[in-house]
């Protein structure tokens, strides 16, 4: 794995759309989930976020996904390892990924 850079667009890699994500944003309405770079930390992850979106983070999540087996016909592979962030913000924050894209 390479090391890694600084920058916070190399630490943030994309924002995650899924179910799961739109309902814990719901819930609290100040928490947005991101796939990082898997050596950051949730120091480096929060200066990336307050950086980018311009905004204050109250707390730095993160959980490491392992990459799933798949198969296809009768040869075998896997998915990627992934580290995703769930970044809560502080009250009167709000980040809108959809128009970040």
């Amino acid at each position: 794995m390479a090391s890694i850079n600084k920058s916070p667009y190399s630490i943030i890699l994309k924002p995650v759309i899924t179910e799961k994500a739109a309902v814990s944003g719901s819930k609290t309405n100040s928490t947005a989930v991101f796939e990082v770079h898997p050596k950051a930390n949730k120091i480096e992850i929060k200066k990336a976020i307050e950086k980018i979106f311009d905004v204050k983070v109250k707390a730095v999540r993160t959980l490491n996904y392992q990459g799933k087996v798949k198969r296809v016909y009768s040869r075998t592979g896997m998915q990627k390892s992934t580290k995703r962030a769930y970044v809560s913000l502080q009250a009167g924050h709000t980040i809108n990924v959809i128009e970040g894209l």
